[in-house]
This record gives structure tokens, C-alpha cells and sequence, in this order.
């Protein structure tokens, strides 16, 4: 996905202020399984996928808890860095090959003070992060893994056949047996 839809597709801006917030976006490549950000580390970058598919998730003692997973067009960042410069809580790592937008915080603020167009665009852009990460957590509170994996069959389709049955199952909060027996259930 070019960066002129992911852009517009946060909030559309003005050509002139659209082409000064991409003179500092730069395009990067890694390979699968490449950690992009780390926990407990200041992240001075906010990334928009071009290509591929990541994935959010926390470790603990015994696993890793995916949380998120992002796809083509989709923001990738770290909020509590983004916001307070602050280390963040998430690991995020490329589950496939990935062609990223990079895009420096601190040059992102820095056009906030001289364009109030790219200013208005980091706002919807926040508003939108909060309103993904208020549905996640409403998700998790108050829908069954099913109802979640539905939600994820509508939603993120190609996930299903892109990502590791295992990554989906910590998604749900579930087991791969249990994932296993949704998956048939639906089947019928």
C-alpha cells in the first residue's frame, strides 16, 4: 500500500503539507521474525506497513501473549513512546518479510508546531489508536474467543491464512486445541 493512502486513510491532508510529512518518511526492509520495537525501550519511530503483517505481544515467564497484529496500511507504534518518551510495554516482530514507511517522532512533532494541517492529522491518528486499543480491551472483556475469532474472520481475513495458528490462539486467550475446535465448529 503507498503512503499517500495510509496517510489519507488517517485523515486527508492539504498536497502541500502531505508532501512536507513525507520528505521525512523513509522506506525500510527486514526479514521475517525481526524484532521491530522492544519492550522496555524508547521507540523514536512510528512505522506504517507497506507490505507484510507484525504482531504486538508481551512476554511472560512461561509465553509470549500476542495482543495485535498489524497489516498492509496499518500504524505500527508504540504510544507510551510516542506520547510520554517513555519505554514501551510491547515487543513487535515482522511475522512475514516487510516493507515499512519509518517515520522519526521527533520530527513528526516538530511538523506539528509549523502545520496546523499535519497537527490535526497526528490528532486523528491518536484518536484512532485509542479507539482500536478501546476495542481490543472491550473485546477481551466481554466476547467469547468465538465471537473473537469471528470478528477476526470479518475483520482480518487473510490473517487466518498468513499468521500461525499458535500467535492466533494466544490472540484469543486460548489454547491451539481450543482454536482447533472453533475453527471446526464454524466449518459446519
Amino acid at each position: 500500500m503507498n503512503i499517500n493512502k495510509i496517510l489519507d486513510n488517517i485523515y486527508p491532508l492539504p498536497e502541500n503539507s502531505r508532501a512536507n510529512l513525507e520528505k521525512h518518511i523513509t522506506e525500510v526492509s527486514h526479514p521475517k521474525n525481526f524484532c521491530l520495537m522492544e519492550a522496555d525501550k524508547i521507540v523514536p519511530y512510528i512505522y506504517f506497513i507497506k507490505k507484510g503483517i507484525v504482531r504486538a505481544y508481551a512476554s511472560t515467564e512461561e509465553k509470549d501473549i500476542t495482543f495485535w497484529f498489524g497489516n498492509e496500511g496499518e500504524p505500527v507504534v508504540s504510544m507510551k513512546s510516542y506520547v510520554e518518551n517513555n519505554p514501551g510495554y510491547e515487543n513487535i516482530e515482522l511475522l512475514e518479510n516487510c516493507e515499512l514507511y519509518k517515520l522519526e517522532t521527533e520530527n513528526l512533532k516538530k511538523l506539528f508546531n509549523e502545520d496546523i494541517h499535519i497537527a490535526n492529522w497526528g490528532r486523528k491518528f491518536a484518536e484512532r489508536e485509542l479507539v482500536k486499543t478501546e476495542e481490543l480491551i472491550i473485546s477481551r472483556q466481554f466476547k467469547t474467543a468465538l465471537d473473537r475469532y469471528k470478528d477476526l474472520m470479518r475483520d482480518k481475513p487473510d490473517l487466518l491464512k498468513r499468521v500461525q495458528l499458535g500467535h492466533i490462539a494466544s490472540y484469543l486467550g486460548i489454547t491451539q486445541v481450543s482454536l482447533s475446535r472453533i475453527r471446526a465448529e464454524i466449518k459446519f
